[in-house]
């Protein structure tokens, strides 16, 4: 048994739970409060935020993996970096954690969260929220299957 694959495959669990969280508090965002409030400033400000905290929780996911394994990270533009080794395969040592499409779906979440930090005084334009919805539409169940696959291989290494 290796407690350490059971550590991690906890802490994937507990964080799949809280996107899942996520996602149906933007289910219900869309189809109860949007129709009600309008696409305003503030409602979009609500959107962009659970699209921000929805790739952090992710991303935290994603650091829990590198760190188990050991993964050197650029320290440069890590959240890049990072995002990038989710898609390798390590022969040996771990499993592929996002599949091409599922990465390519999260670099967009990635690259919006990164302006939404830095740029903080920009209004949000609903074209561009409706855009990275519907991609955000996209990835979840991507990526969700993307990490069920990959707790496999964690399953497969506590049992070792």
């Amino acid at each position: 048994m290796n407690p350490e694959a059971r550590e991690l495959l906890i802490e994937v669990d507990r964080i799949l739970t809280v996107v899942e969280s996520l996602r149906a508090r933007c289910d219900r965002f869309r189809q109860e409060n949007l129709p009600i409030l309008g696409r305003t400033d503030i409602s979009a400000n609500f959107a962009a935020q659970l699209l921000d905290n929805t790739y952090t929780a992710l991303e935290t996911l994603f650091l829990r993996v590198s760190q188990h394994f050991e993964n050197s990270l650029d320290a440069s533009h890590w959240h890049t970096d990072l995002l990038d080794k989710m898609k390798i395969h390590v022969q040996g040592v771990r499993e592929r954690v996002l599949s091409e499409k599922g990465h390519a779906l999260l670099l967009e979440l990635l690259k919006f969260r990164h302006f939404r930090r830095y740029y903080f005084d920009v209004e949000l334009d609903w074209e561009k929220l409706d855009y990275l919805l519907g991609v955000y539409d996209r990835a979840l169940p991507l990526v969700i299957a993307d990490i069920e696959q990959f707790k496999d291989f964690l399953r497969r290494l506590e049992a070792d």
